[in-house]
């Protein structure tokens, strides 16, 4: 597996770009013609892969303060890895050369509030099911059960792609707090 930077490096840049996103009222990345004529010209290069949730309160790049080719972003309502989402992983890590995939949950969400109390049908209940084998059945609060989905979508990436971790591959969590802007690296 190529890569430009380490995982570590990596993520150093998403704490630092999360610390300058904290700290401001506009957005960080550069989304300037120039860099998007350059992308166009030599595709793109992002340094980390974000399974984020769909929610529209949870904006990635601008939580990194990254900007056009920086982050490979793939979204899903609750962060639950499906194999769209390990296919995408897969993509970025073989053909970008990202060497960090981060399982991005976020406080306040409705995927994990539906799952622990709202019955729930249709497609939408792959989803909630989803996120409640993280709790194996227990009785949680949306704060725990929010690590624990993180914490499983990485477990899941891990075990899905293992020779792509064996090469160098790290995957990790974080959980972002809508409120206060933070995003809290989860360590295992």
């Amino acid at each position: 597996m190529k890569g430009s930077i380490s995982p570590n490096e990596a993520k150093r840049r998403l704490i630092d770009g999360n610390e300058r996103y904290i700290g401001t009222d506009v957005p960080l990345g550069s989304i300037s013609e120039e860099i998007r004529k350059k992308t166009a010209r030599e595709g793109q290069h992002p340094y980390a892969v974000i399974i984020a949730c769909s929610d529209s309160r949870v904006v990635p790049e601008f939580i990194f303060s990254a900007g056009i080719g920086e982050l490979f972003v793939i979204r899903v309502a609750g962060n639950v890895i499906d194999s769209h989402a390990l296919g995408s992983v897969e993509y970025a890590a073989e053909h970008l050369g990202c060497r960090l995939v981060v399982v991005l949950g976020h406080s306040h969400c409705g995927a994990v509030g539906a799952a622990l109390g709202h019955p729930t049908a249709g497609f939408v209940k792959s989803i909630t099911d989803e996120i409640l084998c993280s709790s194996a059945g227990a009785e949680e609060d949306e704060n725990s059960l929010c690590v624990k989905n993180v914490l499983r979508g990485v477990s899941v990436i891990r075990s899905a792609l293992p020779e792509l971790v064996g090469d160098g591959l790290s995957v990790v969590g974080a959980v972002y707090d809508i409120e206060s802007g933070r995003a809290v690296f989860i360590d295992e």
